[in-house]
């Protein structure tokens, strides 16, 4: 069976709002390129994954956009490629190399997880919560940035039950970031 591992960058007071200074660096983006590449397929929900179309969507001129920095273009050439599912109950349907998943969100990821392969990725913050409130989710991963946010969004906010962790891996960055990873104790 495939392992979901839940990926997302994170301040050090918990805040998971992609607008909360947490910029990329050369980095984490090759750290993050690097994760990426090891899923089968990417699992979003609808406001993650347009967010991501929008902003790593190969355009239709096969040239990326000048505030694409050419040290982003291997994470944005990675995740474009990659096979995507999007959970999403309004969507009328999905492009980007992804397909649409409906109906009951327990069995529809479970039968993800059987399908053949080394791993599924999943991001964003809704969607993730309901994972995890589900078990889910094999795996956390979070870049932890030094960085206090004193609002937004926290990680996992609204977690039915406590889930205790157990450290399988973690990595300090340059820029003072430390990327953990953790398993279901």
């Amino acid at each position: 069976m495939r392992p979901l591992r839940y990926s997302i960058n994170v301040t050090l007071d918990g805040c998971c709002h992609h607008e909360a200074g947490l910029p990329p660096d050369e980095e984490s983006m090759r750290y993050w390129t690097a994760q990426l590449a090891r899923a089968d397929a990417l699992l979003f929900g609808r406001v993650t994954y347009e967010m991501m179309e929008a902003a790593w969507r190969r355009p239709a001129s096969g040239t990326w956009p000048d505030w694409v920095e050419p040290w982003q273009i291997p994470f944005a050439e990675t995740i474009d490629r990659a096979k995507k599912h999007v959970v999403s109950s309004t969507l009328g349907d999905a492009a980007w190399n992804a397909e649409l998943v409906r109906g009951d969100l327990d069995q529809a990821v479970r039968r993800l997880k059987h399908e053949p392969g080394e791993s599924l990725w999943v991001g964003g913050v809704t969607l993730p919560l309901a994972l995890a409130d589900l078990g889910l989710i094999d795996e956390y991963e979070f870049l932890v940035q030094p960085v206090l946010a004193g609002r937004g969004p926290t990680l996992l906010a609204g977690l039915r039950e406590r889930i205790e962790l157990q450290l399988v891996d973690r990595r300090e960055f340059r820029s003072g970031a430390v990327a953990m990873r953790y398993r279901p104790a």
